[in-house]
């Protein structure tokens, strides 16, 4: 993003204390350590950092100008140790302004702008729509999980007057959380992927996230389109709030894009689709879901599916999200990125279609942030687990307790599951604990780090016997 820091005092209404208004800026950073020559700092704080501290840094790191919270207790020693040709910019909250400087950058854009929301596969989801976009457009999508109040605006920094479109992840924990998003990134089209208990600390009930992610497609206009998934019961309330055209997908049902006839196998799934046999390397229906909903929002954007499909063959899956990682003759599925009921219910589906392996394991680690909800989630996930014929049922985290008593309440062997208290005390027990030629999927809320034990399986298996 360039602009001139008079565009940056008049699109937050902030207040030029030093420097030159004439200046220009050529990105945005929120972190001295990642700064590049002429970016604008913007001075973020938390409960653990305080932004305006590290002004002198920016400087020195060549920041070409400086947004500060105006009230902060030094701000006026601040300025004044600054050197005289740094513009500096205050704002009462440098969060909300860097909202606003993205909202007007995002005004500048005439390109169309693809939001996604959904309680899980969002990533997955928006990785796949710029892969598929990505082979005849500039097409800028948020980097990793760019998706809450700060990383939406960066990623709408990244896009300039060659960018052909723009695809935004948009998060929420709490309500309210998407429609400020949506003010800032004003999407054209939307792909809600589906909705499930997720967040629900935050947002209360499946209904409630229902309301929080329907606020996406209530922003569109009737010259946009909105992707919602057919086999979700909450779709028929979603349609009803947005004007925009509705496209629907579906794995054995009846959306407007469904897939049949699915099977996985080593090199991923394949299925039917409109008569077309289709093969994506990505492993699971929930995969499946995700790959559909990309495809049903490059329909939306008026491409047939003949000119997609051919690039369905170089999609790959995000690290940690059900990651096929084969380490002499173990098979890894590494999920371990997070966690909810909804995602953990769709891998352990995944693990019980893995066939021609010696054993299947489950390493559930706890899902975090579901309140009142989580012992009946936990305990869900670990009798279904049991009801899937999972060989090995290896629990982490205080709260997966319950899971543990789940799968055993089902029926499952009290020798097939084990619980550890922490990742780590589970990588310190591995020797002997799994065999040559199992398939270990690793799943769990991102608090848990469970990527330890994908880091530790990955290092020292050689292949054969015992790990």
């Amino acid at each position: 993003m360039r602009a001139k820091v008079e565009e940056i005092v008049e699109s937050t209404s902030g207040k030029l204390v030093k420097g030159d208004a004439e200046s220009v800026v050529s990105g945005v950073s929120t972190d001295t350590r990642s700064i590049s020559e002429g970016d604008l700092y913007v001075a973020l704080e938390g409960p653990n950092f305080d932004g305006n501290k590290f002004a002198e840094g920016a400087v020195e790191s060549k920041a070409g100008a400086l947004l500060l919270r105006e009230g902060h207790p030094d701000i006026s020693g601040t300025v004044e140790r600054l050197p005289d040709e740094a513009a500096v910019v205050l704002h009462p909250a440098p969060r909300e302004a860097l909202g606003m400087l993205a909202s007007w950058h995002r005004s500048r854009l005439d390109v169309p702008v693809i939001g996604i929301t959904g309680s899980c596969g969002k990533t997955t989801t928006k990785n796949v729509l710029v892969h598929l976009l990505g082979t005849s457009r500039k097409v800028v999508g948020s980097p990793n999980s760019f998706n809450n109040e700060i990383g939406v605006p960066h990623t709408l920094f990244l896009a300039d007057e060659s960018t052909e479109t723009l695809v935004v992840e948009l998060g929420t924990n709490a309500p309210g959380e998407i429609a400020a998003l949506c003010r800032i990134a004003n999407p054209t089209g939307a792909i809600i992927t589906n909705i499930g208990a997720a967040h629900l600390e935050g947002l209360g009930t499946k209904e409630g996230v229902a309301r929080e992610k329907g606020d996406l497609a209530a922003k569109l206009t009737p010259e946009g389109f909105c992707v919602l998934n057919a086999n979700c019961p909450f779709t028929p309330e979603i349609s009803s709030r947005t004007s925009a055209r509705v496209i629907t997908f579906s794995v054995e049902g009846d959306g407007d894009l469904d897939a049949t006839d699915l099977y996985t196998h080593g090199a991923g799934t394949t299925f039917r689709l409109d008569g077309r046999e289709v093969t994506s390397p990505l492993v699971g229906a929930h995969n499946v879901e995700n790959l559909l909903a990309a495809l049903a929002a490059c329909r939306g954007m008026g491409l047939d599916l003949d000119e997609v499909l051919p690039m369905v063959s170089g999609v790959r899956a995000a690290r940690g999200r059900m990651e096929r990682i084969e380490v002499g003759d173990l098979v890894i599925l590494d999920d371990s990125y997070n966690a909810n009921p909804t995602s953990a219910m769709a891998s352990v589906r995944v693990l019980e279609g893995m066939h021609g392996h010696q054993r299947r394991v489950l390493v559930l680690g706890e899902m975090l942030e579901l309140g009142e909800h989580s012992d009946p989630a936990h305990k869900a996930i670990g009798a279904d687990a049991a009801q899937r014929k999972v060989d090995l049922l290896i629990c982490v985290g205080e709260l997966a307790k319950a899971t543990a008593a789940g799968a055993l309440e089902a029926g499952l062997a009290n020798e097939a599951v084990l619980h550890f208290k922490t990742a780590a005390d589970l990588v310190d027990a591995c020797d002997g604990l799994f065999l040559g030629g199992d398939v270990i999927l690793v799943k769990g809320s991102r608090g848990v780090g469970l990527e330890c034990l994908v880091q530790h399986l990955s290092s020292v298996h050689e292949g054969g016997g015992a790990l």
